[in-house]
């Protein structure tokens, strides 16, 4: 069974949204050192419950908060949501030491992400 791993909350603004949840949830938040700007959010322990997640800059379709399922076989994944009605909505992509990503909506135009792990995506 997939699991939703990762959160990502639209910012137009990073920095005044890092004050913002930083003074309201107590949450670590740092730059990305990836080669698009990103904002990595820690919400706490990692033997606590919860997820981690991020900001993005709305852009492409995507403009609200995005959970991101881990999947096993990504290319598998967006077979299985093209054919259950669903739209990808940004291809397959590598995230550098991370993994493969892909963003889709689901049949009631939902949107979320699919990640499947792979430390060596992205490089040459």
């Amino acid at each position: 069974m997939s699991r939703v791993v990762h959160f990502e909350i639209p910012v137009s603004d990073p920095e005044t949204a890092r004050e913002f949840y930083t003074n309201v949830f107590g949450w670590q938040i740092t730059k990305w050192e990836g080669p698009s700007e990103y904002w990595l959010v820690s919400t706490g322990e990692q033997d606590s419950p919860g997820i981690d997640g991020g900001f993005y800059e709305p852009q492409g379709g995507l403009s609200g908060t995005v959970n991101t399922v881990d999947v096993e076989d990504l290319d598998d994944v967006i077979e299985k949501v093209k054919a259950n009605g669903g739209e990808i909505l940004v291809p397959k992509m590598p995230v550098p030491g991370v993994g493969w990503l892909a963003y889709a909506k689901d049949n009631g135009q939902a949107v979320f992400g699919m990640m499947q792990s792979d430390p060596n995506a992205g490089s040459s």
